[in-house]
């Protein structure tokens, strides 16, 4: 038996401490600090096999041959996840409570059970009864004369770690879902569940019995009140993908972001539809943010954001009226509040518009979140539209980056963002004159090439 320690952890950072302290010096949070004892065991045989494999290899003779990906049956999950699941890997998905976290990974082990995979569901917060309660509800009815699946589901109703992997080791299943990883807990730790230690031990022997089997593992996060996955970036830091759920509770949609994906590009996303049958992928993403264009009114403007490798037409609706404070508002709404600040200093500086009197309030249609610098200037004629009170032209799309000079810097991805505004019927694209010519000029559209913003006037209000 191993010696007991006790000290004080934050709960958001990790940051350990031999006393309590009010306020944590390295994140700055209050009241984050929670007593943890900890009793180091003896190392165990999974241990010793572990330090036994760790061998050192040269990395000639390692093999490149990489173990297949196993697709999901899902289009937009596997783009999400760079191809399909891959042998070994644990993956952590968060969210909202409601947002579909459950209902997502089950649609999905559905799936992987028809191709014939064994899967193994284990959930600490539901009983068997009500995961088969929600199974009925989103599992597609199959006709009469349709093969059965080739096997079940198996499921497990249990939050003690040792007894997961007891059973996995019994099932040898070839996915895993551990819902959630913060009611999941170790018998080895006397510190309560969903605290820093026991979430990242947890998370910890999941990893290691992933890369010793084979085996594709699914952790499903909660998220504090600001957003993040509760137990944190140490969580993190050890699983090789990180999901997030993301879109407005009011809404149908969701967006699912690839956060951090070691075997695909990192800030892919993926979009459903949430029905009465669960989660259903959206074929034509960018028809969701899109305006009416039958109805255009000032302050509208369609931007082009890629995310991942995917081009999005969003539109950004901005309203600029005269304030009745001291001190003009800057409202952001699914957009950087610093990128605002500084489009309208830009504004002011090179168009000789003076914004102080102005309150400036902006939004990304859908609760899609932008950050890609390709949006500024679609972001920028939505707020000089709605400040000249004239509505663009309606098949209009912007691409481009906006420098503090005032110049249309040239973009990524220019061909691709190009050729789904085409396909989505516009007639113009204001792009950065540093992009033209296209390598492929696709056709029906037309190419408006600009250089600084004082020449979008001419061109946003033909």
């Amino acid at each position: 038996m191993g010696k007991a320690s006790s000290f004080f952890e934050c709960q958001h950072c990790g940051y350990a401490s031999a006393k309590w302290l009010g306020k944590c010096p390295d994140c700055g949070s209050w009241n984050s600090f929670v007593e943890e004892r900890r009793t180091a065991p003896p190392p165990s045989g999974f241990a010793q096999g572990a330090r036994k494999r760790g061998g050192i290899t040269r990395l000639a003779e390692v093999s490149a041959e990489t173990s297949p990906r196993l697709p999901t049956g899902d289009a937009e999950f596997d783009r999400v996840l760079g191809g399909g699941i891959v042998p070994g890997s644990l993956v952590l998905v968060g969210g909202e409570p409601g947002a579909g976290k459950s209902t997502l990974l089950l649609q999905i082990a559905h799936n992987l059970r028809d191709r014939g995979e064994r899967v193994l569901y284990v959930s600490g917060e539901e009983s068997s009864q009500q995961i088969r309660l929600r199974a009925d509800r989103i599992e597609p009815s199959r006709p009469d004369d349709a093969p059965p699946p080739a096997g079940d589901i198996l499921v497990q109703a249990e939050s003690s770690l040792e007894s997961i992997l007891a059973a996995i080791g019994e099932a040898d299943p070839s996915v895993a879902v551990i819902d959630s990883v913060q009611t999941t807990f170790s018998e080895a730790l006397d510190s309560s569940p969903g605290s820093m230690g026991q979430v990242r031990y947890v998370a910890g022997r999941l990893l290691n019995l992933a890369k010793e089997c084979g085996m594709a593992v699914f952790l499903i996060g909660h998220v504090t009140k600001d957003g993040a996955i509760a137990g944190p970036k140490a969580l993190e830091h050890i699983v090789d993908a990180v999901l997030y759920f993301e879109g407005e509770r009011h809404q149908n949609h969701r967006i699912i972001r690839a956060v951090k994906n070691r075997f695909g590009a990192a800030n892919e996303v993926g979009i459903f539809e949430m029905t009465s049958r669960g989660l259903v992928p959206v074929r034509n993403p960018s028809s969701i943010f899109l305006p009416d264009k039958e109805t255009v009114v000032p302050g509208s403007a369609v931007a082009c954001a890629v995310e991942g490798t995917r081009p999005l037409l969003v539109e950004v609706q901005a309203l600029v009226v005269a304030t009745q404070y001291a001190t003009a508002r800057r409202v952001a709404t699914g957009v950087d509040y610093n990128r605002i600040s500084v489009l309208v200093a830009i504004m002011e500086k090179r168009l000789g518009i003076h914004m102080n009197g102005c309150d400036i309030y902006v939004n990304a249609a859908g609760g899609l979140e932008i950050d890609e610098p390709g949006a500024d200037l679609g972001i920028f004629s939505a707020i000089f539209s709605s400040l000249r009170n004239r509505a663009p032209d309606p098949g209009t799309v912007l691409v481009g980056e906006l420098s503090l000079s005032g110049e249309v810097r040239p973009v990524s991805q220019a061909q691709l963002r190009v050729r789904e505004a085409a396909a989505m019927g516009f007639a113009r694209c204001i792009l950065p004159a540093g992009n033209l010519p296209l390598a492929e000029p696709p056709g029906g559209i037309r190419l408006l090439p600009i250089r600084t913003v004082e020449g979008l006037s001419d061109l946003l209000f033909p």
